[in-house]
């Protein structure tokens, strides 16, 4: 569907049909502020609109039900005009319900019929008389918690299975509140301290990450939209996802091979710390390295990146043994980590997707074991959190590498309590970050 309007209710409906046809929601956000000339307090309306609704679905979808004769008969984009109306007049408490309805009718009629238009004002009224039915009253307690957080059940019993209910519960109310914006100080052009003077001159409020000593967390406008982005002097990045590179102790005439780099944020990480060493970065998919190259043209480090579109399991047809001092293995994952900034990934992954990426991972693992050097470390790393993918990968790569063992967390300032037998678990409760997993595996012999 093409995007015509300015109307931040309608590019919100317009958005969520889009991803709800398997489109990315953060994709389609940027897309949609980029094209648009909202001014900003409907970019932020627009954007909490899309947002809120992906992360209140399976409760959305719960509450319309019951007042649907039968949920299948009413099309698709009309279910998720009456989520958006539905999100605004549970959640939004300064928007008015004679805007919400006025607004949200006016767009059924424009995308729809007159028809249409009937239909949707009269489910809105009777909402609107009869209130939202309360997750909370459900007697399964799984559906209730599932409906409640609107986490498949699939998910929670996982969580609960490997974490506790507690712990579980923690990460399910963590999910829905709004990611901070992270960014990493790009040290190949600025220091943290340089750059934080000049942040608070533009009228940014900026605070340094409770994780990564690069993070910084910004307030008070989009800093994406500014100099400071434009001029490589930042690049967007969440504060767990700098770990990795962090723990690897990168020197500066390191040969770093990158295995799994789109879209640079890590390989730029990398190639900020050297001098005369460079980082390999490896995609599967060319066009992806480009956006590899085009980050790692912005931020001024071009000259110690080079790109393969090489599949990580084949690196033994590039390289020979014995070539890297560094390697990271930051693999595709489920990026259930990610659920706070890409709320769709919680509908669209399944304990089967889990399974084949537990394969993908330890066969990328198996595969550049024999291309570090005696002495250096493969740092492997995931955007997810359940133990399949993490700690289950590294003890099976250990039983079949005996020649490696895990190495000693070198970052210790507050995170202590993160770290377990050399493991970096973050969970998107902790700090308020996405969930990571780190691990660096040192090779013996």
């Amino acid at each position: 569907m093409k995007l015509t309007s300015n109307n931040p209710r309608m590019l919100a409906v317009q958005t969520l049909i889009k991803t709800s046809n398997g489109s990315y929601s953060n994709l389609q956000v940027s897309a949609v502020i980029e094209s648009s000339s909202m001014n900003d307090a409907d970019k932020r309306l627009f954007t909490t609109i899309v947002y809120g609704v992906i992360q209140h679905k399976l409760t959305l979808e719960y509450q319309l039900s019951k007042f649907l004769k039968d949920p299948k008969d009413t099309q698709n984009w009309v279910k998720e005009l009456l989520y958006t109306a539905m999100f605004q007049m549970e959640y939004l408490d300064r928007v008015p319900n004679r805007a919400i309805f006025d607004e949200s009718i006016k767009i059924a009629k424009k995308l729809g019929n007159d028809g249409t238009r009937r239909f949707v004002t009269g489910v809105l009224h009777q909402i609107d008389r009869q209130g939202f039915p309360d997750p909370r009253k459900i007697d399964d307690s799984l559906l209730r918690t599932s409906i409640e957080y609107s986490i498949p059940e699939w998910l929670i019993n996982l969580l609960a299975e490997q974490l506790g209910i507690e712990k579980t519960i923690s990460i399910l109310k963590s999910l829905n509140t709004v990611p901070k914006q992270s960014v990493r100080v790009n040290n190949a052009k600025i220091s943290k301290e340089e750059l934080v003077s000049q942040l608070h001159s533009a009228g940014f409020d900026v605070s340094s990450s409770q994780v990564s000593k690069s993070g910084l967390i910004i307030e008070g406008g989009n800093v994406l939209h500014s100099k400071f982005f434009e001029e490589g002097l930042l690049t967007p990045q969440d504060e767990s996802a700098m770990l990795p590179v962090e723990e690897m102790n990168v020197q500066e005439s390191d040969t770093v091979l990158d295995a799994c780099s789109a879209p640079g944020g890590k390989t730029t990480q990398i190639a900020a710390s050297l001098d005369s060493g460079k980082v390999v970065a490896l995609d599967i998919h060319e066009k992806k390295l480009k956006i590899v190259q085009k980050n790692a043209a912005r931020l001024g480090v071009s000259d110690k990146v080079e790109t393969i579109a090489l599949d990580a399991r084949k690196v033994g047809d590039k390289f020979a043994d014995n070539y890297f001092d560094k390697i990271l293995v930051d693999a595709p994952c489920s990026g259930l980590g990610l659920m706070r900034r890409k709320p769709e990934i919680r509908y669209e992954k399944k304990l089967s997707d889990i399974q084949k990426l537990e394969n993908i991972q330890e066969q990328i693992l198996d595969s550049v074991a024999k291309k570090v050097k005696t002495g250096g470390t493969i740092t492997y790393s995931t955007c997810t959190i359940v133990n399949q993918e993490n700690q289950q990968v590294i003890e099976k790569f250990l039983k079949h590498n005996s020649n490696f063992e895990i190495a000693p967390v070198s970052k210790s300032f507050r995170l202590k309590s993160s770290v377990n037998s050399g493991m970096i678990k973050i969970y998107p409760d902790d700090f308020d970050s996405d969930g990571f997993f780190v691990c660096s595996l040192v090779r013996k012999s």
